[in-house]
């Protein structure tokens, strides 16, 4: 499919139109095991050569190092792209997560570094990584208003949050879109968030098409896979997981294409306000990911996909226990 054929989407009312997939880079800072910044570089370039205009990182990926990353990536190339990131989630030295800070100081000072590591003087859409419980988000959302107003800001979003704080965060300024986990085996903002979206005019970029790579058949990495403490990947879990995986195979090699490129094209057969964030950490993946265009799905396939392999099937939550109490969207 040549790239001038390709229909962008428009991100909810009052955002930006993107191309129907956008690149995220959590991977290319160690969050998978070992990760080539040659390669990230390489995939980066080649996704803009694609025509993928938004990029997705936090200012927590690798502690800095994402976003240094993409800085150098974009050095010539900033005007093809609109940047979107995330902040708030605290960590340690060691890589322990320190819970949520998004106070309204905290929101600029983290802008401000994010600003600097990236070596742009804005940010296109904004976003806390999750809720901070001990501030309202009224409070969250003024603050990064204020930002907008001063330039350094052009979109405000959000992540993983329910339908009350949605309206909440609304009611203070423009939400151009949500980023959240959504795949085959990853469907609650069906039932209570997307509604939610579609009646505010808010757009979606969703995360976790492959489920972290599950659905691709990904396998752990020897050290420094955080993916060996999802519930997902581990135990018996893991064990009937792949037996949903190896349905999804079949249908896929029924259809001529790869289970991750079916993966993909449900979501965005399913959605079409929605736009998955793809989390390619090298040229190979990115290439197959961007064949899922080509795959056009029937509403009849679409079914026959979703009874192949049903949500209420997969073993396991999508985070650990602490993890999935912190979730807004889970509530």
């Amino acid at each position: 499919m040549a790239i001038s054929t390709i229909e962008l989407r428009k991100l909810g009312r009052t955002g930006p139109d993107v191309f129907p997939l956008a690149l995220g880079c959590m991977g290319m800072s160690g969050m998978y095991g070992a990760s080539d910044d040659a390669e990230s570089l390489a995939t980066i370039h080649a996704a803009i050569e694609a025509g993928i205009n938004l990029i997705d990182t936090g200012d927590f990926y690798g502690m800095g190092h994402n976003e240094m990353l993409i800085g150098r990536a974009l050095h010539f190339q900033r005007d093809q792209v609109l940047l979107s990131v995330k902040f708030g989630a605290q960590r340690a030295p060691n890589g322990a997560w320190l819970g949520i800070d998004a106070n309204p100081a905290a929101v600029k000072t983290a802008l401000s570094y994010s600003l600097k590591r990236l070596g742009v003087d804005h940010i296109d859409i904004y976003r806390p990584a999750r809720l901070d419980p001990k501030v309202p988000i009224e409070d969250t959302i003024g603050a990064m208003a204020e930002m907008v107003k001063a330039g350094y800001v052009r979109h405000i979003g959000l992540s993983e949050v329910g339908p009350e704080t949605i309206r909440r965060a609304a009611a203070v300024h423009p939400i151009t879109d949500l980023q959240i986990e959504y795949a085959i085996i990853s469907r609650s903002p069906e039932a209570k968030i997307f509604p939610v979206l579609e009646e505010l005019g808010i757009g979606a970029t969703t995360y976790g098409a492959l489920s972290r790579g599950l659905l691709a058949g990904s396998k752990l990495n020897a050290s420094g896979d955080f993916r060996a403490h999802l519930p997902r990947f581990t135990g018996d879990n893991v064990i009937r997981n792949e037996q949903l995986v190896a349905r999804l195979m079949e249908i896929a090699n029924g259809k001529g294409i790869t289970q991750t490129q079916l993966a993909i094209a449900w979501v965005l057969n399913k959605q079409k306000f929605v736009v998955p964030v793809i989390g390619a950490r090298k040229r190979a993946q990115l290439v197959e990911s961007l064949g899922a265009l080509n795959v056009k799905l029937t509403s009849d396939e679409i079914a026959h996909i979703e009874s192949a392999v049903p949500a209420d099937a997969v073993a396991g939550t999508r985070y650990d226990a602490m993890q999935m109490r912190m979730l807004d969207s889970e509530k």
